[in-house]
Formats: C-alpha cells, sequence, structure tokens
C-alpha cells in the first residue's frame, strides 16, 4: 500500500504518485505477478532487483525500509573495489538478473555494477575542477546539470566497456523508463 500512504513520499513524490495515477512500478502488471520486460511480459522474480522506478518510488521504499538511499559519494566509494557481474548489454538478456551469490567478508555489497542503475540522493552536478568543452560535448553536458539526480552501477542494457567507478548517469526524479532500481543504505551509530 506504499503508494497509498503520502508519509513515505517527498511532497513533489507525492503529487506525481497522484498526477500519474502511480499504483505500483512501470511495467508491472495490475495483479503484482508479472512485469513486462523487452521479452515479452514474464512471472515477477522476487529475488531479482525492482526496475523501472523513479526516484520517488526509490526514496518513498526506502523511507518504508528504515533506510535511505546512498549519495553518490558512498557508491562510488564503494565501487572502487567491486567486481562487476555478466549482467550487462552483452549477455543479451536485457532484464536484471539475481544477485550471483551471497554477500560474504570479501564481497559484502553485491551487483554493484550493472543489473539496474542505481538512484542515489544526490544532485547531478559537475566534479570540482570540471571545465565545460568547446562544441557538442559540452553543451551536452553543461546544459543537464539542473534539476536531476545521479544514478550509478550501470544496467542491463550498459556495455560492459562503459564501466568504472566513475561512471554517472542522470535523469529527473519523475523518470522511470530507464532500467532504474535501489540500494538502500543506513548509516553506523
Amino acid at each position: 500500500n506504499g503508494y497509498t500512504r503520502p508519509d513515505l513520499w517527498l511532497s513533489d513524490g507525492w503529487s506525481t504518485v497522484n498526477t500519474e495515477n502511480w499504483t505500483r512500478p512501470l511495467y508491472w502488471h495490475e495483479s503484482l505477478a508479472a512485469e513486462f520486460t523487452l521479452c515479452g511480459e514474464q512471472t515477477l522474480d522476487d529475488d531479482a532487483p525492482v526496475c523501472h522506478i523513479s526516484f520517488y518510488e526509490a526514496d518513498a521504499f526506502a523511507r518504508w525500509a528504515g533506510a535511505r538511499l546512498a549519495t553518490e559519494a558512498e557508491l562510488e566509494s564503494a565501487l572502487q573495489t567491486a567486481s562487476p557481474t555478466d549482467d550487462f548489454v552483452e549477455n543479451g538478456h536485457f532484464h536484471p538478473g539475481r544477485s550471483q551469490g551471497p554477500a560474504s567478508e570479501q564481497q559484502p555489497l553485491q551487483h554493484l555494477y550493472g543489473g539496474v542503475w542505481e538512484w542515489t540522493q544526490s544532485s547531478y552536478a559537475p566534479y570540482p575542477g570540471f571545465t565545460r568543452l568547446a562544441g557538442s560535448l559540452g553543451e551536452y553536458n553543461g546544459k543537464f546539470m539542473c534539476n536531476q539526480l545521479v544514478l550509478r552501477g550501470g544496467s542491463c542494457a550498459t556495455p560492459a566497456s562503459h564501466i568504472r567507478p566513475t561512471y554517472r548517469n542522470f535523469f529527473y526524479p519523475q523518470s522511470r523508463w530507464q532500467f532504474s532500481g535501489i540500494r538502500l543504505a543506513k548509516d553506523i551509530s
């Protein structure tokens, strides 16, 4: 019933839920038993990452779970030691798969690369020292650094050759069409 609980949502998110009549993640069947994928309708896999959710949905879920979304810096730090999975465009699955095993002391965070882009709570802004390039590349990067949020980790539609710890994506908080998902974070007290 998360889509009926205003206490879980940021005010802009709650407004979007009501304006757009959201009741479930994009492409999920009304029964919540199946989802539409690039390979047609598939039974919903409870152990696979949820995808095609907005920042607002990710944030609301984090609140419900008593957690938060990671910052861009936290995910970039975690990605420094993570091993890429095979959940990229080259595998031809075109839908995120399950994690490749339980977490361990050596690899406590699973599936950091590939599968779904992970929303962060960070605004898409230039790194310190960023200089806008001349021409269309500079226009592309510079003009979108406004009102968007950062996603990290790549997705099942990302080429493996693009993956690196600093690779970032950006979308407006209401965007749901990309293979975007969630990673929960908690502060250590």
